[in-house]
């Protein structure tokens, strides 16, 4: 679903810093410190440009997905939530938010290449992280997006005390955002309504990385897919059972990028343009089906074999990118 370059608003000077940077004190918080969100020492992270939106704009958080960042906070707000996979095999979700804000968000972590291309969809939109490789931060200062980070925005970041760093940086969106995006600022291509006619009845459907994985089960009562991670049920801090209403496997190329951590792991590059197949879970059937988007500045479309498109359920969207086979 072509839409065409968007116009850019003027650049703002923002501070990219790394995860590690001494937050403001607050109440029941901690002020940091360790290494940094790669290993890197604070000193990697330098200040840079990014476009500021003047108007509403999804907010997408990079959220930390190790198994000891779990329980999420404020992830079942997200009106889609993306992952990926990352260094090592593991994984990591990238949460949008457009018609709610939930208090906190978190635990928050660090950007990749990988997200600028698939926050292209939007326009302007704003990416809270908490940090970047040093190589990383020139393309995000041109990317026509908004960064938010703890160097630029310490009052709406905060460490919680329940875990150690750097598994407990938290992100306040209403202090970064002032008013909920809306509906029209998802420009990712999806469209809802009806199930589209066959499918095939499922009841769970797994996604493997190298050192993770995604289980979604179908559960009749509540209408919705149970989402797991690593084998576990996921849930949300206050103990309520993550769920998505319809469910991606999006099948891409994964390639190298000129990226490697502190321990020469390369970092994954996930390509979100071009086309291919995909797999789309809702109402506890699944359909197999084809997937394009032409240019960065364009969302996905997802269309059955003879080219009619895919209505999503409403609710939220979990998009799980896998390599292709």
């Amino acid at each position: 679903m072509g839409r065409g370059t968007r116009g850019r608003h003027a650049a703002a000077t923002v501070a990219l810093l790394a995860a590690t940077v001494t937050i403001a004190p607050t109440a029941g918080c901690t002020s940091g410190g360790g290494p940094g969100d790669d290993g890197r020492a604070p000193e990697e992270s330098k200040q840079g440009t990014s476009p500021s939106a003047t108007g509403p704009s999804a907010l997408a958080v990079k959220i930390d997905n190790a198994a000891a960042a779990r329980p999420h906070t404020g992830v079942d707000a997200a009106d889609v939530v993306y992952a990926e996979q990352v260094e090592g095999g593991l994984s990591r979700l990238m949460a949008v938010y457009a018609t709610r804000l939930p208090e906190t968000v978190g635990p928050v972590r660090s950007a990749r290449e990988s997200d600028l291309e698939l926050l292209r969809q939007f326009d302007s939109p704003t990416l809270a992280f908490s940090g970047a490789q040093k190589k990383l931060l020139p393309l995000i200062d041109k990317a026509p997006l908004r960064a938010e980070t703890p160097g630029n925005s310490a009052d709406a970041f905060f460490r919680g005390s329940g875990r150690p760093a750097p598994h407990n940086l938290y992100l306040r969106p209403g202090r970064i955002l002032p008013e909920t995006p809306g509906q029209a600022a998802l420009t990712t291509g999806f469209r809802y309504g009806p199930a589209p006619e066959g499918g095939t009845a499922t009841d769970s459907r797994a996604v493997r990385y190298p050192a993770a994985r995604f289980t979604f089960t179908w559960s009749d009562s509540r209408d919705r897919w149970l989402v797991g991670m690593d084998g576990a049920p996921a849930t949300t801090a206050d103990g309520t059972r993550m769920t998505a209403a319809t469910v991606v496997v999006q099948y891409v190329n994964v390639r190298e990028s000129a990226f490697r951590d502190f321990l020469g792991n390369n970092t994954p590059y996930t390509e979100t343009v071009g086309s291919g197949k995909a797999t789309v879970l809702r109402d506890g059937r699944a359909w197999d089906v084809d997937w394009k988007r032409e240019k960065a500045p364009d969302g996905t479309s997802f269309t059955t074999g003879d080219g009619t498109p895919v209505n999503f359920a409403k609710g939220q969207v979990w998009v799980v990118y896998s390599k292709t086979p």
